[in-house]
């Protein structure tokens, strides 16, 4: 097998976890090896480190697989790694959807690929994996017996490794449309059409964590459970309004929501399954609204969801002026007509706002510009959530570093006049795990506030 020599003068990643390995970190290869065939890598003094597969045409020269000597990326290879990951999956996800193989976490470094129940979605996003996609189908239907894969490897990231996007079913008949179960909720997932491979597994246990938001907020309308005589002489706890009626709409104690960039509606699923009592759906993508209907309509709680098609941006902005024009009609000393309409629409205002935008800074040098992004929606979002309310809000930009991201936070809150408290600070779930010195898949950061005025303080 042909050697990849590393440079003395390298950092000892590679010895830390880390399976990439760079250009630049490479003294000379020996042999000859075949573009996404497997080499050994060696140190300057010739010892033994890691089998990985090589592609001169990338960056990431060499992709670690392999910390003991490996003759081939086999069938029997992949179905011993498969069977690592159900391992994993079974004893962590008691779901029967989930994220099956997370690449390097899982030692196979460029293959995704997520469980929608009996139906696989696949990503082979470098040129070793691509070579190697009949020993990967074999190994999946031997492992899991899907009666369908369906292949999304239409991502950019495979034309840096020389190959072409490819999209559509290597195995079985998938259907486009799927069903499956999250924390005993039902959503339809497009393995065709949705964002990446249909639906984002990452998120699972964030969205369970919103549960304690979404109760606990009658008592601001002036709602009480107070004694109420029952016809048979007894009494009962019910509802009651200031005026000293009973409160018949079983959600009376619920929060009102606003998710933005809402994708399938997730965060509203939950939201509505955890007594919500008004949720604002969000999100620019007419498909993604459409699809979230879907699910809204699936579980039930069409009557407590309004949908809105809108960039996320405008419409938090717009809000906010709508808040502040009515402001400043409240400061004004001459009566103002509130039969007026507000000129610059909107002014609403929600008990909890959830912020999941897709990633902001694909690269490094994106990172500028993503802090203004997040600062901005942020700033906007808060200055929405009533007086002791939540806001929920998330970075899934690796680039955008967790330090970085509490600091872009941070000064949104001082411009917007706000303290936050940080009730809950999360990152990816269980079927995503993490190579400790890997630090690229330390992606997500998601984080529950508490928002606090100054001046209310």
């Amino acid at each position: 097998m042909a050697r990849v020599i590393l440079q003395r003068s390298r950092k000892k990643r590679l010895e830390k976890g880390h399976p990439w390995i760079f250009k630049n970190e490479i003294e000379r290869l020996e042999g000859n090896v075949e573009p996404g065939g497997l080499v050994e890598v060696v140190d300057h003094r010739n010892r033994y480190l890691a089998t990985g597969y090589y592609n001169p045409a990338s960056q990431i020269t060499v992709r670690v697989v392999s910390y003991t000597p490996l003759e081939a990326m086999d069938t029997a290879f992949f179905v011993r790694r498969f069977q690592e990951c159900l391992k994993h999956r079974e004893r962590f996800v008691k779901e029967d959807a989930y994220r099956f193989v997370y690449g390097e976490a899982d030692f196979l470094p460029g293959l995704i690929v997520d469980k929608f129940g009996d139906v696989l979605v696949a990503q082979l996003l470098t040129l070793g994996m691509d070579r190697c996609r009949e020993q990967i189908v074999e190994a999946l239907s031997e492992v899991l017996h899907p009666v369908g894969i369906y292949e999304r490897s239409d991502v950019a990231v495979r034309e840096m490794e020389g190959l072409e996007q490819v999209k559509g079913p290597i195995f079985g008949q998938p259907p486009r449309h799927v069903i499956v179960s999250e924390n005993g909720l039902k959503i339809e997932v497009d393995i065709e059409q949705g964002q990446k491979t249909g639906y984002f597994f990452d998120q699972r246990e964030n969205r369970a964590s919103i549960k304690p938001l979404m109760t606990g907020w009658g008592g601001r309308s002036g709602i009480t459970l107070q004694e109420l005589p029952t016809e048979d002489g007894g009494v009962r706890l019910a509802p009651v309004n200031r005026n000293g009626k009973e409160v018949t709409f079983p959600y009376w104690d619920g929060a009102t929501v606003l998710e933005c960039f809402s994708h399938t509606g997730s965060f509203t699923l939950h939201a509505c399954k955890y007594g919500a009592k008004k949720v604002t759906c969000l999100d620019i993508s007419e498909h993604a609204i459409e699809s979230a209907k879907r699910n809204v309509e699936l579980n039930g709680f069409t009557d407590r969801v309004e949908f809105v098609v809108a960039d996320a941006f405008d419409y938090l902005r717009s809000q906010v002026k709508g808040l502040e024009e009515r402001a400043r009609r409240a400061a004004q000393d001459a009566k103002v007509d509130t039969s007026v309409p507000l000129t610059a629409g909107g002014g609403r205002t929600w008990d909890v706002v959830i912020l999941d935008p897709p990633a902001f800074a694909k690269t490094k040098a994106a990172v500028k510009g993503a802090v203004r992004g997040y600062k901005d929606i942020n700033l906007h979002g808060m200055k929405l959530v009533n007086e002791g309310g939540y806001l929920v809000t998330a970075s899934c930009s690796y680039h955008m570093r967790p330090d970085l991201f509490l600091e872009t936070i941070l000064e949104a809150a001082e411009d917007a006049g706000k303290v936050l408290r940080l009730v809950e600070w999360r990152a990816a779930g269980k079927d995503h795990p993490q190579i400790l010195g890997v630090d690229e898949g330390h992606y997500l950061k998601f984080a529950i506030f508490e928002v606090r005025s100054k001046h209310a303080l």
